[in-house]
Parts: structure tokens; sequence; C-alpha cells
């Protein structure tokens, strides 16, 4: 037995080598050579994916320490890139600089398949905590209007990665305090609706639009996130729907009427309640009565 457990042990230190070395070089933040570094990363990627879903090993891997404290570093670098690397658009003298942009595109990538690495891993929460804390960041350099006409492969990307993190909060994967969610969704609720009326003004031919699915997949998590807010902050999110230009997208619709219903089982309870307190309890008979 403690021979076999030591070989045990030397597999599953073999294992968990292998998985965050193929992490770092999967997200471009491994030493690699220049010419082969789109290679490497195709090849790393496609081996963490084998691993999470075919070793058997890796259950004892992904929730060891080491390889969660490891992946989060990893993260946060790819965070880090990405926003500095958006950051520099608004400082580059040529705003249609093809190589930045290319180098952008890889990062958002890179972002959106370390999505589905952490949801297997059960670190979906440091994603969504990321994208929340850079996301009034993110905006502010995509709405730049020197971006006003240029880069929509990008824009267009960054609302599908938004969707994700909207689904995995809306749906529960994720739970935030309430205020965190509120301002989630107020950051990128206007966005969303000014591209999604931009989208339908495009010609059918135009390469980047919002797809139907991906309109559906939004507006089902922001119906799911909104439903599940405080009274107060879903009341204020819907007065901005109802007086929005572009209410017909997202149609909150569904969330009203539940707003709605729920505000009038509660109104019903409190006055239910109100008169119990203020009926007088009729006193007991006595006996010679």
């Amino acid at each position: 037995m403690p021979i076999f457990l030591d070989i045990q042990e030397a597999e599953l230190s073999g294992t968990k080598e292998v998985f965050l070395s193929a992490i770092r070089y999967a997200t471009s933040t491994g030493d690699s050579l220049p010419q082969f570094e789109d290679d490497l990363r195709t090849s790393a990627q496609e081996q963490v994916e084998f691993m999470l879903e075919d070793d058997e090993k890796i259950p004892l891997v992904i929730a060891d320490d080491e390889v969660k404290v490891e992946t989060r570093i990893v993260v946060s670098k790819i965070f880090s890139s990405f926003e500095n690397e958006l950051f520099s658009l608004i400082l580059e003298p040529d705003i249609a600089n093809m190589e930045m942009e290319k180098n952008i595109m890889r990062s958002l990538s890179d972002l959106e398949w370390m999505h589905n690495t952490l949801l297997k891993m059960d670190l979906m929460k440091d994603f969504v905590t990321h994208w929340s804390n850079i996301s009034s960041n993110l905006l502010k350099v995509i709405e730049d209007k020197r971006l006003d006409s240029v880069m929509w492969d990008l824009k267009i990307k960054l609302i599908e990665v938004t969707s994700k993190v909207l689904e995995a909060v809306g749906y529960g994967t994720v739970v935030l305090p309430a205020e965190s969610r509120v301002e989630l969704l107020k950051t990128w609720l206007p966005y969303i609706r000014k591209m999604k009326s931009l989208s339908d003004e495009m010609e059918a031919a135009f390469p980047y639009k919002m797809s139907d699915d991906l309109c559906q997949c939004v507006e089902g998590a922001i119906v799911s996130l909104v439903s599940a807010l405080p009274s107060n902050d879903q009341a204020d999110i819907l007065a901005d729907w109802i007086s929005a230009e572009q209410v017909q997208y997202p149609d909150l619709s569904e969330a009203f009427e539940i707003w709605c219903y729920r505000t009038k089982s509660a109104q019903r309870r409190l006055d239910e309640a109100l008169t119990e307190s203020t009926t007088p309890t009729p006193l007991p008979l006595s006996p010679s009565t």
C-alpha cells in the first residue's frame, strides 16, 4: 500500500504540472517562442479541454489548492493584459492599427476560453468578479468617439462575453451581493440597448450584428437577474426601461409583471397585518355573564 500510494501521488503530481503548464500556455502567459506561440496556445487549450473532460485524475487536480491559486493568477494576468491593451487603443495615434486590434481580440478570445474552463473548475466567480471590476473602464474605452465606426467585431465580442457573465449571475451559477448585481446591470444595460439599436439599423449583409441567439441569451439573463433583485432596485430599473427610447429591447415585460404581482401581494399582506393589529380583541366573558 505505501508503494501504491507513492505511485498515485507521483502520477497526480505529474498530472497537476501538465495541467498548470497547459493553462499558462493556453492563455499566452507562458514563455514561448513567438513563431510557435499560436500553435502552442491552440495545442495547450486542446490539452486542457481534454484533461477536464476525460482525465480520471482531474477532479483531484482541480480540487488542489495550489492549482486553484495558480489558475487565479493566470486569470488575473489575462484580465490585466486585456485591460491594458484596450486602454492603449485610445492612446494610439493610428486608431486602425491592425496589429493592436489583433492582440486585443486574442486576449478577449483567451478570456472567453478561460470562462468555459473556469466553469468546469467551479471557479466562475473569479471570472465574474474580474469582469465586473473592469466593466466601467472597458465601456469608457469602447465608447470613445474615435471608435464609433470601427472595431465592430470587438464590440460584439464584448457583448458575447458579458452575456456569459449575466447568465452566470442571473441564473444563480455565481452569487453576488444585490448591490453588485445592480451595478453590473446598470453598467451594461445602456450599452447593450445602444448596440442592439445600431445592429438593427445595419444592412443584412453587415457581418457584425447581434445574432438572434445572442439577443435571446442576453434578454433571458437580464429578465432573470432583474426578477431576483430587491423590489426597490427592480422598480428603478423597470422605470428606466419604460422611459427608454429602446424600450423594445430587452423586453422586460415579464420581469415587470413579476414585480407588479409581488408588489400587490406584499401590499395585501401589509394591509391584512395592519387590519389585524387595529382590530380590538374581544374581552373574555365573565362566569356570571
